[in-house]
């Protein structure tokens, strides 16, 4: 019986087939760069204080009347109180002049009873000052983003079980459809509760979209051209689409604008159904081995290739298998799937507490928030290089386990560095900020090449629900820096030097074909975790003693 790889070698790596699928997927995840990073602007609190009517105040008093106060040593205007209105009308009509003739300091104050006035020096409008979410409503701010993430990592976890089920692509186009109709939607937002829950069903999509679109290319692609693809294509689709961010962000400086805008973008991309083929693989494993050949066969035209008169055989050659029927159960079926999946789990989840912990961090780097938004992304692009280049010719445990240690290292280092080092400092970060992208962009590959085909979008969805876990966690891990200033670092370090040591237990997965069943998953060689070994009468490895059916 003939694997897949070797039923499908006459299509070739790099024919036309194969090149325009590539170039369509990383495309459709252009959208996706947007995403989250959207809300650095569409969130944004610009300087503001309480509003002050015109009427019946000099031009005096309605400067002076808005407290000032010091905050983290420097004056500024208060953002939520205001002199009494009644008192300043009262004592401007009587002529008096503020600071001269009225100490302000004795005056009463109250709220901003009539609202709020929003510098619109860098924004026309935001949700913030689209909804007040300032004052005694600024917990939605934050709460906003969770709201975000909470759908993103729900997004995670129902994407992977739909696409199991249903397929690549009806998944693929139905989340990208989701996620542009409710960007959209968000524009007519009347209430703040309205914007949260279509946020949330955004993020459903927006995550649901990249796991089917990494799933999809990894199936339909082979050899290195599958490595390029899950390492290097769908990441540098996503890093260009988050670097056109500040640049669309800048010339629509109003937030309905932008969702506008980025909606759009996303519809762009829903005709290319016609061109994108469901996953051959994943046919197989169903039991459709007729719809599997189709595809094949119309990728023999394009290739300008010989199909074989029976490209599988009989209904279980070729790589397919009688059907297996799914349920997540399966990820718990043996100790060797359980203990592969929770190592990933805690690698992606190191990975991605890193990588948003230190991206948060990024707006420090200077005071424009367009410029440091593109140097976020910018920092991306030579790291899922560097990964796609480790992908081709080192073994995957191997780049795993060094890419963790030099993110330990890094962020272990900076607590050594004088303050007057202050650069040294930022490279160190940087550098830590590389290699978690770095890690990000091979974790991608790596999961998808460990698992066989009915269990692989679910346990990629599994994995990025951990991950997202850590997106959530990551900003209050950075509020621990009041407590010690390097206590974030000394955690994500320590986080990247445990999860260097599971890795040693993972399979190895260079040079080798997909998994299309359990059965093939169990036989891949590894380092056996002491988790993972039965004992009786002597040490035997559990993928010899488990069903592998």
């Amino acid at each position: 019986m003939q694997s897949y790889e070797e039923s499908t070698a006459f299509l070739g790596s790099w024919g036309l087939f194969q090149r325009s699928v590539f170039f369509m997927l990383c495309a459709s995840i252009l959208p996706n760069g947007f995403g989250v990073f959207s809300l650095v602007f569409l969130t944004d609190i610009p300087p503001h204080h309480c509003r002050v009517p015109e009427d019946n105040l000099t031009q005096e008093w309605h400067k002076a009347a808005i407290p000032t106060e010091v905050v983290n040593g420097e004056e500024e205007l208060s953002k939520c109180t205001r002199y009494r209105l009644d008192v300043v009308r009262n004592l401007s009509a009587q002529g008096y002049i503020p600071g001269r003739d009225i100490n302000l300091t004795d005056l009463e104050r109250e709220g901003c009873v009539d609202g709020w006035s929003y510098s619109k020096a860098i924004y026309q409008s935001t949700i913030v000052t689209e909804f007040d979410l300032v004052c005694s409503e600024q917990w939605k701010h934050p709460f906003t983003s969770t709201v975000y993430f909470l759908g993103v990592l729900i997004g995670s976890f129902l994407s992977g079980l739909l696409s199991d089920k249903f397929g690549r692509k009806p998944v693929l186009f139905g989340t990208m459809a989701i996620q542009a109709v409710f960007t959209f939607a968000a524009v007519f937002s009347q209430s703040w509760k309205v914007f949260a829950i279509l946020l949330f069903l955004t993020g459903l999509g927006q995550i649901s979209n990249y796991v089917s679109v990494l799933v999809l290319g990894v199936e339909l692609m082979s050899g290195r051209v599958q490595v390029l693809f899950s390492s290097l294509g769908l990441c540098l689709g996503y890093a260009f689409g988050y670097m056109l961010l500040p640049l669309f962000a800048y010339f629509l400086r109003d937030w309905k604008h932008l969702l506008l805008v980025l909606s759009m973008s996303g519809l762009v991309f829903l005709p290319l159904w016609r061109f994108i083929p469901e996953s051959p693989r994943w046919l197989l494993s169903q039991g459709r081995v007729e719809e599997a050949e189709a595809i094949l066969r119309n990728a023999a035209k394009k290739n300008k290739v010989e199909a074989p008169e029976v490209i599988f055989g009989d209904k279980t050659a070729g790589g397919a298998q009688p059907k297996e029927s799914f349920h997540i159960f399966k990820m718990l079926r043996t100790k060797n799937i359980v203990c592969t999946t929770a190592t990933l789990c805690l690698l992606w989840f190191s990975l991605s507490t890193g990588y948003n912990s230190l991206s948060l961090n990024t707006p420090s780097l200077h005071s424009n928030p367009y410029v440091s938004c593109f140097i976020s992304a910018a920092v991306e692009v030579p790291a899922y290089i560097c990964s796609w280049l480790a992908l081709r010719s080192f073994p995957r445990r191997q780049i795993a386990m060094s890419i963790l240690l030099l993110v330990g290292a890094s962020l272990f280092i900076i607590q050594a560095v004088p303050e007057s080092l202050s650069n040294l400092s930022m490279a160190l970060e940087m550098l830590g900020k590389f290699g978690v992208t770095t890690g990000a962009g091979l974790m991608f590959a790596y999961t998808a090449e460990l698992y066989p085909t009915v269990l692989r979008n679910t346990a990629a969805g599994i994995c990025m629900c951990v991950s997202r876990v850590g997106s959530c966690i990551a900003p209050f891990l950075l509020h621990l820096s009041v407590y010690s200033k390097f206590l974030p670092h000394i955690i994500l370090g320590s986080l990247a030097f445990v999860s260097a040591s599971a890795a040693l237990f993972l399979p190895e997965t260079f040079g080798r074909p997909l998994p299309q069943t359990i059965h093939q998953m169990h036989q891949r060689e590894r380092i056996k975790c002491p988790s993972c070994i039965r004992r009786n009468s002597g040490t035997v490895p559990v993928t010899l003693l488990d069903n592998p059916s």
